[in-house]
């Protein structure tokens, strides 16, 4: 198929709305439902997000893509026990569903109504974890039969599946289109591998194995987020992605609070809320976010909505505590940091391990700062602006 119509562009009004190939035939197919324009950015834009993870680091790779921007991204690595309680899996997965789980677990409040994007085919154990979940679609290069059947019984039918042609490559130069003016680009295809993390001026070089895997995952996810854009990593995902800022700082601030959030979900405090039977997934995930966040008292006042008991509350100094025990984060930028202001807050997140551009006027002062708190930083040379 060369040409596909769409069912609107970005918004219900903009009709009508096509996607197609100025030569040969599109790089996907259509297995069930019927895509928009925003489903199929999300599933090229992640595709090639996953394609990268898998290639750069030999494990299968999934993300979470809500509007154009990875919610999360992560590689088949095993779950504990405590990640299989805060991710609800009762099952056992496979690797690919361990990717996906993984990536959607990280910041589920962004990843509701998400797309699922998975760089191997997509089996049962992977389908049955979606079709629980609230999803637009999924994109894979393959399926098994008895995942398609599970995914084609999903909301009601019309649940979306593409199956991408994994072979395809596309043109050397990229173009777009704003207000009747054609932008055009050399595609970025630059090569993000382990040699990126080579140049370390800081006084510590020790970049364990884990560390550089994780930095890997942070600088992949970062090169198809919307800059400016910062992401924290940990155990084989991204634990927290801020993007879309004006600012780095507030990048850094924002990914920073998500990555807290993941680990506070954790927390003895928060394993054990009472909460009620009735309490649907979308309701229970907010209720937990505001039960942590600064406004929790909006969720103890209507206590009995979701719990069947009141809870204490989440101190700040038990919070605190906690957060403490996060170690070993790694956190990439995809430009230069232009302050010491960014690393004094990952380091109250765990931050231990950094991968940034450099080329800073301000160098001296990061590097500064790194030392302060023994944490290893890599100057990739890399930016990853996009747009």
């Amino acid at each position: 198929m060369r040409e596909l119509e769409l069912k609107y562009g970005c918004n219900p009004n903009q009709k009508p709305a096509k996607v197609f190939m100025d030569s040969g035939e599109l790089p996907f197919e259509v297995l069930n439902g019927r895509p928009g324009y925003i489903n199929l950015l999300d599933a090229l834009n992640g595709w090639q997000l996953v394609r990268e993870l898998r290639e750069a680091t030999g494990l299968p790779a999934a993300a979470s893509f809500k509007h154009v921007s990875p919610a999360g991204a992560a590689v088949g690595v095993p779950l504990d026990d405590v990640l299989k309680k805060i991710y609800f899996v009762k099952d056992e997965l496979s690797p690919i569903a361990t990717a996906y789980v993984r990536a959607r677990g990280a910041d589920r409040m962004s990843s509701y109504g998400d797309f699922a994007i998975l760089s191997d085919e997509c089996d049962e154990s992977t389908a049955a974890y979606l079709k629980q979940e609230v999803s637009d679609g999924v994109i894979a290069p393959s399926y098994t039969d008895g995942a398609l059947e599970i995914l084609r019984s999903k909301r009601k039918g019309g649940y979306l599946v593409l199956k991408v042609d994994k072979d395809y490559e596309p043109p050397a130069a990229e173009r777009k289109q704003v207000f009747g003016v054609t932008f055009e680009q050399n595609r970025n295809d630059m090569k993000i591998s382990a040699d990126c993390l080579s140049d370390i001026p800081t006084a510590n070089k020790n970049f364990t194995d884990d560390a550089k895997r994780d930095l890997l995952i942070a600088l992949i996810t970062l090169k198809y987020t919307q800059s400016n854009s910062v992401c924290y990593a940990k155990g084989g995902q991204a634990i927290g992605i801020g993007a879309g800022q004006q600012s780095r700082v507030h990048c850094t601030r924002l990914a920073g609070n998500k990555a807290d959030f993941w680990f506070l979900r954790q927390s003895p405090q928060v394993l054990n809320l009472p909460f009620r039977a009735d309490v649907k997934r979308p309701d229970r995930d907010n209720a937990i976010d505001v039960y942590i966040g600064a406004e929790s008292e909006d969720i103890l006042n209507d206590w009995q909505r979701v719990f069947t008991v009141k809870p204490e509350k989440f101190t700040d100094e038990a919070k605190r505590e906690w957060l403490n025990n996060l170690k070993g984060v790694a956190l990439a930028s995809d430009a230069f940091f232009p302050f010491g202001d960014n690393i004094e807050r990952a380091h109250k997140s765990g931050v231990e391990f950094i991968a940034q551009t450099g080329g800073s006027i301000r160098d001296d002062n990061v590097i500064e700062t790194c030392d302060k708190y023994g944490i290893v930083m890599a100057m990739t040379h890399i930016r990853l602006f996009h747009h």
